[in-house]
């Protein structure tokens, strides 16, 4: 298959959009407080609606199609694909050590470093990135805000493949995909800056590790044009697409709906997902008409 240079450079740009998001991120922890980071919780529970939905009903059934074309039995091969896609996911995050990970939930402020608030004072053992603690070890927070970085990036390499590719076989996919991906990503940034920007009371050192940490996404998509796109037929488009269905699943019932549920308040997240699946089915009607 070959593709135009405004194709690969518009999916790209889409994941530059996405990874880069981080920095928005950044951005909302400087100002933000607990009080209103329901709208966070209602994006992420968005998200992840798009996600799962665009991956069982459209991008799996067409990997599926595509198996079929090559393959006697190319649903199950697309099964397998679509599962391998979850483990490389699972892999990557059970490589990544517990408290450094920004998607494990933390039942204390322990990853922060601060001193034990006074009784009277203690709040509810959820960690907040719009919440600022004082107090604090400034040395070892410094470090734990790199490390997340450094784990971020991590994560974010294979979602930058996935909005990648996604984006060069349909830009309307692509863009729906970039957009959710962005979402998930500035409490990512939030992860990233609020240690560091409370470490060294310096928000431009804090805002540019954020997006930095945000750099792998097109860093994938890169990669993505240089080792796959060589080869892309219909039948690695069909085993990229499955893969990236399992991603894409991944992400969401690890990481978007439990960070929802960190913030989440009278089931903000819950009417995001919702809201999130039925935007995205009524799109591709709309789409398909």
């Amino acid at each position: 298959m070959e593709f135009s240079t405004s194709q690969i450079l518009y999916a790209i740009i889409l994941t530059l959009f996405a990874g880069l998001s981080t920095a928005i991120g950044a951005v909302i922890a400087f100002f933000a407080r607990n009080d209103n980071l329901r709208i966070l919780s209602f994006g992420l529970g968005f998200s992840a609606g798009v996600m799962i939905y665009i991956s069982f009903m459209e991008i799996l059934p067409t990997a599926f199609n595509d198996f079929k074309v090559v393959y006697a039995y190319g649903e199950f091969l697309a099964l397998l694909c679509f599962f391998g896609g979850i483990f490389v996911s699972a892999f990557i995050d059970k490589c990544i050590p517990e408290d450094l990970n920004p998607h494990e939930p933390k039942d204390d402020y322990s990853e922060l470093k601060v001193c034990p608030l006074p009784k009277k004072a203690q709040k509810p053992p959820t960690y907040h990135p719009g919440e600022v603690i004082k107090k604090i070890d400034s040395k070892s927070l410094k470090r734990t805000g790199i490390f997340t970085a450094f784990a971020i990036a991590i994560h974010n390499f294979p979602e930058g493949f996935a909005t990648f590719i996604s984006s060069m076989d349909n830009l309307s996919f692509g863009i729906v995909i970039a957009i959710a991906v962005a979402i998930h990503n500035i409490p990512e940034g939030m992860a990233v800056s609020l240690p560091i920007y409370h470490a060294t009371n310096d928000k431009k050192k804090a805002f540019v590790y954020s997006a930095l940490s945000g750099l792998a996404e097109p860093l994938g998509a890169i990669v993505g044009a240089l080792f796959i796109l060589p080869f892309l037929s219909e039948l690695t488009l069909a085993i990229t697409f499955a893969f990236i269905a399992g991603i894409m699943v991944f992400i969401s019932f690890d990481e978007l709906l439990p960070q929802a549920r960190t913030y989440d308040k009278a089931h903000d997240s819950l009417y995001g997902l919702i809201i999130g699946m039925g935007v995205m089915g009524i799109s591709l009607v709309l789409l398909n008409i």
